[in-house]
C-alpha cells in the first residue's frame, strides 16, 4: 500500500524531489581575459587544458568492439600509468555495468593533444557518436615566467590574491555560464547538454602601461645588488615624467632561510613600503624654504664639526667633522642634516603648520588612489598632536618622523622634472575586448603646480648638483646627465634607532630634457659605505644606462648624418658606412634598392633619388683610406691593417682624419681622428 501511495499519489512530488538532487544547473566559469604589457606582449593569460571522461554507453556495438582494443592501447602509450589490458577491463566494465560517466584519467593534456585525442578509435565518432566527454579546465599562464610576478598579481579560489590579478577581477572573470549537470554515482557530476544552457562570457583584457624590456633590466640590476650587498629586500618604479605611466616595477625580497630572493610583496605601493624615507626629502624641505623666500641657494651656513643641538636631541651629519661653512646649494649636494633641520627650524619653528602645509599641498599627504589594490597610506605628524615634540620639525625635514612610500616620493621628484605638474601615476591604460575598448585610463593632474617656476628651476639645479658635485657624483655619466638625490634613514628595530639603514635614490634622466623618472629603494644593505649613493644609486645608473641606449627617442641621429640626409633630398633613410656585403645584406632584406657590392671592402653609401648608391673605400692601395663616417673599430681596423698608427678623440663616427684620403703612405705615420 506505502509503494502504491508513493508510486501514484505521491509520484510527481518525489520525481520532482529526484530530479533537483541528481540534475543541477551549476557554474561553468568563463575564460578570463588577459594581460598585456603596453607594447602588446603578453603578460599572463588563461590556457585551456582538459580532462579526458567518457561515457562508455554511447558507442555502438559494432564501432565498440571494433576501436575498443586500439584506444586501450593509446591510451596506455599516452599517459604510462596502466597497461592497455587494464584500460579495456575499465571501460568494458563500466559498459557493462551501464556507467554513464567515468574519468579516464585525472591529467590535464593540452588543446593540441587533445585534438589528437580525438582521433582516436571510437573517440573519433565524437560525445554523441563515441561518448568521449573532454572537460576543459584553464590554468593561468605567463609567458615571461617571474616577470613583474607581483605587480601582474594572483587571485586564489577564494577570489582573493594581490596586483593586476586582483585589482581587475571584475572586469578579467568575465561572466560565467551556467549547464546542466547530472549527479552520478560517487558523486561524480557529469555534463548534460542542455538548450536552456547559458554560455559564459569572456572576461576583458587588461592593457598596462609596462615596459617587459625595461622591467627585465631593472629586475636584474636590483637583484645584482641585493645579492652583493646582501640585504633584505629592495624596489625599483621607473615612470615616464609627462604622463605618469610606469614602466616598472620590481620588487624582491630574500627569501626565509635562504640566500635567494622572490616578488613576495609589492614594497614599492604597500603599506609595509611605507618608511621614513630619509634624505630625499630634503627636496621638499628646499621646496618649502624656496617658496617663502627664506633662502638663497648662495648664502652661507655654519655646519660645525658636524653636530647640533635641538633640544634634548642632537643632529649630526654623516661626515666625521663636519662640512664647516658651506653654501646652501652645497648643503644640499652634500645631503647635510645639520644645514636643513638648522634652516627649517630657523624659518617655521615658530609656525610648524606652514612647513606642514607644504607636504598637502605637493600631494604627499594622502594615498594616490594607485590603480593596485593595497596603497600604503602616508604618515605625518601633526603640529599640537600628542606626539608632537620640538625636535618633531627638524627630524620631519630631514626624512624622519614620517612614513612614505616609494611611490609617492618618486611623484615629487617626477613633478619637479615636469616642471612642477604632479602627475598620478598609473600602470593600467586601457580595459577592451578585441578591438573594442570598454575603458580608457589617461594622464590625471593632481597638482597643476606644486611650486612657482622659479623654485623648481631652483630644485632641478640642486638634482643635477647632487650627482655633478655631490653624494651621487659616482654615477655622474658623460653621454648624459642625471638629476637627482640620495637618501639614507637609520632603521628603527624595537623602538631604537639601529646601525641599519633604508637606502634610496631617487630622479630623473636625462636631466635637461627629461624622459623618464626612477626610484631606488634598498633595504639593509651590509658591507663599507651602506648610504643611498654607494648602494641604491649604481643601481640607478646601470637601469638609466640600459634605457637610454633602449630608447630610439633619447639617441637621434648626430647632426652630420642630418645634414646628410637633409643635403641629399631624399626619402631614403640614413646608412651610416661600413663592410659593403654587410650593409648591402640588410638593404635587400628592408626592400631598399641598391647596386649589389662587388667588393668585401668598407663602402659609405650615397643616397641617390630612390637608390643607395656606393662610393667604395679600397683598402688595397698604397694610400691613405677615407675613414669618414666609419664607426671607431672599422676605422681602426682599415688603419691599423695599412700599418698606420691611430690616435682618436670624442665618441661616434669618424668626422674628420689629419691625413687627407689618398694621401700616399709614409712608414710609421699616425694619424688622428676626430669622432663625433
Amino acid at each position: 500500500m506505502r509503494i502504491a501511495t508513493i508510486q501514484f499519489d505521491e509520484g510527481d512530488k518525489w520525481r520532482q524531489k529526484a530530479e533537483t538532487i541528481n540534475f543541477q544547473y551549476r557554474e561553468v566559469p568563463a575564460t578570463r581575459g588577459n594581460i598585456y604589457a603596453g607594447d602588446g606582449s603578453l603578460l599572463a593569460t588563461s590556457l585551456p587544458f582538459y580532462r579526458l571522461a567518457m561515457d562508455p554507453t554511447i558507442a555502438k556495438s559494432e564501432r565498440y568492439n571494433a576501436g575498443i582494443d586500439s584506444l586501450s592501447r593509446f591510451l596506455s602509450s599516452y599517459y604510462k600509468d596502466k597497461s592497455a589490458s587494464a584500460y579495456k577491463r575499465l571501460i568494458t566494465d563500466a559498459r557493462r555495468d551501464n556507467k554513464r560517466y567515468i574519468v579516464l584519467n585525472r591529467k590535464q593534456v593540452g588543446y593540441q593533444d587533445m585534438q589528437k585525442m580525438s582521433q582516436w578509435p571510437i573517440f573519433r565518432d565524437g560525445r554523441l557518436g563515441g561518448g568521449v566527454l573532454f572537460e576543459k579546465v584553464e590554468k593561468r599562464y605567463r609567458p615571461f615566467n617571474s616577470l613583474a610576478s607581483r605587480t601582474v598579481g594572483f587571485l586564489n579560489e577564494n577570489e582573493y590574491g594581490a596586483g593586476i590579478e586582483y585589482s581587475f577581477n571584475e572586469y578579467l572573470r568575465g561572466q560565467d555560464g551556467k549547464a546542466l549537470f547530472q549527479r552520478l554515482a560517487g558523486g561524480v557530476w557529469k555534463p548534460v547538454f542542455d538548450a536552456e544552457d547559458i554560455k559564459p562570457e569572456d572576461g576583458y583584457d587588461v592593457l598596462t602601461t609596462l615596459d617587459v624590456n625595461i622591467q627585465d633590466v631593472a629586475e636584474k640590476a636590483l637583484l645584482r645588488q641585493l645579492i652583493s650587498r646582501d640585504a633584505a629586500f629592495g624596489s625599483v618604479i621607473v615612470m615616464e615624467v609627462k604622463t605618469g605611466q610606469i614602466k616598472a616595477i620590481a620588487n624582491l625580497q630574500k627569501n626565509k632561510g635562504s640566500a635567494t630572493y622572490g616578488e613576495n610583496y609589492n614594497y614599492a605601493i604597500g603599506d609595509q613600503g611605507n618608511t621614513e624615507p630619509g634624505s630625499t626629502f630634503k627636496l621638499l624641505s628646499m621646496l618649502a624654504l624656496l617658496e617663502e623666500n627664506k633662502v638663497s641657494l648662495e648664502e652661507k651656513i655654519e655646519t660645525g664639526t658636524g653636530s647640533h643641538r635641538f633640544y634634548n636631541q642632537t643632529m649630526r651629519d654623516a661626515k666625521n667633522g663636519g662640512f664647516g661653512t658651506i653654501t646652501i646649494r652645497e648643503a644640499f649636494e652634500k645631503s647635510s642634516n645639520v644645514a636643513i633641520s638648522k634652516l627649517v627650524d630657523e624659518h617655521f619653528g615658530s609656525s610648524p603648520s606652514k612647513f606642514m602645509a607644504y607636504i598637502e599641498k605637493t600631494g604627499l599627504s594622502e594615498p594616490f588612489g594607485f590603480q593596485l589594490a593595497g596603497e600604503g597610506k602616508p604618515f605625518f605628524k601633526k603640529p599640537g598632536a600628542k606626539d608632537w615634540y620640538g625636535t618633531s620639525l627638524p627630524w620631519i625635514s630631514i626624512g624622519y618622523e614620517s612614513k612614505v612610500n616609494p611611490i609617492h616620493t618618486l611623484a615629487l621628484y617626477n613633478a619637479v622634472a615636469n616642471d612642477g605638474v604632479m602627475v598620478k601615476p598609473y600602470i593600467v591604460q586601457a580595459i577592451a575586448k578585441g578591438n573594442r575598448v570598454e575603458k580608457q585610463f589617461g594622464t590625471e593632474k593632481i597638482r597643476n603646480r606644486i611650486a612657482s617656476q622659479k623654485t623648481i628651476k631652483q630644485l632641478q639645479e640642486l638634482l643635477i648638483g647632487v650627482v655633478d658635485r655631490g653624494t651621487a657624483k659616482n654615477i655622474a655619466n658623460a653621454d648624459y646627465k642625471i638629476a637627482g638625490k640620495t637618501g639614507t634613514a637609520q632603521k628603527i628595530v624595537d623602538g631604537r634607532y639601529t646601525q641599519k639603514y633604508y637606502t634610496s635614490f631617487a630622479g630623473y634622466f636625462p636631466a635637461d630634457r627629461p624622459k623618464y623618472s626612477m626610484i631606488v629603494v634598498i633595504d639593509s644593505p651590509t658591507g663599507f659605505a651602506a648610504y643611498g649613493g654607494d648602494v641604491s644609486a649604481p643601481v640607478f645608473k646601470e637601469i638609466a644606462d640600459r634605457i637610454y641606449a633602449l630608447d630610439i627617442e633619447l639617441n637621434p641621429s648626430s647632426a652630420a648624418e642630418i645634414l646628410r640626409a637633409d643635403a641629399s633630398g631624399s626619402q631614403l633613410p640614413v646608412v651610416k658606412a661600413g663592410r659593403g656585403e654587410e650593409i648591402y645584406q640588410v638593404l635587400e632584406v628592408l626592400g631598399i634598392k641598391s647596386n649589389p657590392v662587388q667588393t668585401e671592402e668598407w663602402v659609405q653609401a650615397v643616397a641617390q633619388s630612390d637608390k643607395v648608391q656606393w662610393k667604395v673605400n679600397n683598402t688595397e692601395q698604397a694610400t691613405v683610406p677615407d675613414v669618414s663616417g666609419l664607426p671607431l673599430r672599422d676605422a681602426l681596423f682599415i688603419l691599423e691593417n695599412k700599418g698606420i698608427n691611430v690616435s682618436y678623440r670624442g665618441k661616434g663616427l669618424v668626422i674628420s682624419q689629419s691625413i687627407d684620403a689618398g694621401t700616399k703612405l709614409s712608414p710609421n705615420s699616425t694619424i688622428n681622428l676626430v669622432l663625433g
